[in-house]
């Protein structure tokens, strides 16, 4: 019996996914300088030409891969459980402490200098926020109809992102901790009275 194969199409799937997680990867670890399509084909275990066959050009890569892990985790951030609010606020800050921040942050940074990547990332990024937005409203059972609640969610997702951004340097896991608690209470707070 010989061995069977997968369809043309779930491996052309495979090899983009490995590709997308590659390329995130490289970008967390490397940034936009050191991570190359031969740098993340080879990581994916691909050729060169395979990588270029599915993304075109570097910025096709890095902007579908921050996009893809993005969704991914938009995807996880919705099996948090919406009655415990404090794991809620963990899990948004878990969102902008982990690689895909890490990788979109270069990716930011690549586009501050790079005119053909400036406004493919900031319309990623505007979508990706907006859906983050919308998950933690969900999440949290904010009623934003009521003034100062859709100040409180951004202001919970500014302070993940300021906390993501201190974690690029040092892991101040501790911290955190105790702002992610402190973040929880004053959320709960805010989120009662409306």
């Amino acid at each position: 019996m010989g061995v069977v194969t997968p369809p043309k199409q779930d491996r052309s799937r495979a090899t983009r996914q490995r590709l997308l997680q590659a390329a995130v990867d490289c970008l967390a670890e490397h940034g936009w300088a050191g991570s190359t399509v031969s740098v993340v084909a080879e990581r994916a275990g691909v050729s060169r030409g395979a990588a270029q066959h599915h993304f075109p050009t570097r910025e096709d890569l890095f902007t579908a891969a921050v996009e893809y892990v993005a969704e991914e985790r938009s995807t996880a951030l919705r099996a948090v459980a919406a009655e415990d609010r404090r794991a809620v606020v963990a899990a948004l800050v878990d969102l902008y402490t982990g690689p895909l921040f890490r990788a979109a942050l270069q990716l930011w940074v690549a586009a501050s200098n790079e005119p053909q990547l400036s406004p493919r990332v900031a319309e990623l990024e505007s979508r990706v926020g907006r859906e983050t937005h919308r998950i933690a409203v969900e999440l949290l059972g904010a009623d934003e109809s009521v003034p100062g609640v859709r100040e409180t969610v951004q202001g919970l997702l500014d302070m993940a992102r300021g906390l993501g951004l201190a974690n690029v340097l040092t892991d101040d896991g501790a911290r955190r901790g105790r702002v992610v608690a402190q973040w929880a209470r004053l959320v709960e707070d805010a989120l009662s009275v409306s």
